[in-house]
């Protein structure tokens, strides 16, 4: 394996060269399979045809989609559904007692109110759950 900043061969198991002193999995100047050089655009090496992107890793797994949040908001916030989804359960019971407590009636209240919400999710003004966590694209 190869430094893909400096090209500089690693010893296995290192974690960072110890050339340049950077983590293995940063630069993009040589490939980590061949230690060729590379254009820092480059997809796959031209000398081995080893792939050059780095694969994306989802931070937090249990993180909420913005957009499934959004939909739920839009589509069933007057029964507070989108509330429940991301853990604010205080106002999904309001939106629920709203509707239910009305016998339907209330539901435009509660309507508009988990419509505008809904919209506020997709444009990014709600963007955490009940415990901080930043929504998911």
């Amino acid at each position: 394996m190869f430094c893909r900043n400096c090209g500089n061969e690693l010893n296995p198991g290192a974690e960072v060269c110890l050339k340049c002193g950077v983590p293995k999995t940063k630069g993009h100047n040589f490939c980590p399979i061949c230690g060729a050089e590379t254009h820092p655009e480059a997809v796959l090496c031209v000398k081995c045809g080893a792939s050059l992107v780095q694969p994306t890793v989802n931070a937090d797994p249990t993180a909420k989609s913005k957009l499934v949040a959004g939909l739920l908001g839009i589509f069933l916030g007057y029964l507070g559904v989108h509330n429940f989804y991301l853990g604010y359960n205080k106002k999904a019971i309001a939106q629920l007692v709203i509707t239910l407590c009305t016998c339907g009636a209330g539901s435009l209240i509660s309507g508009v109110w988990g419509l505008i919400e809904g919209i506020m999710i997709l444009c990014g003004n709600i963007a955490t759950d009940a415990d901080g966590k930043a929504l998911t694209e």
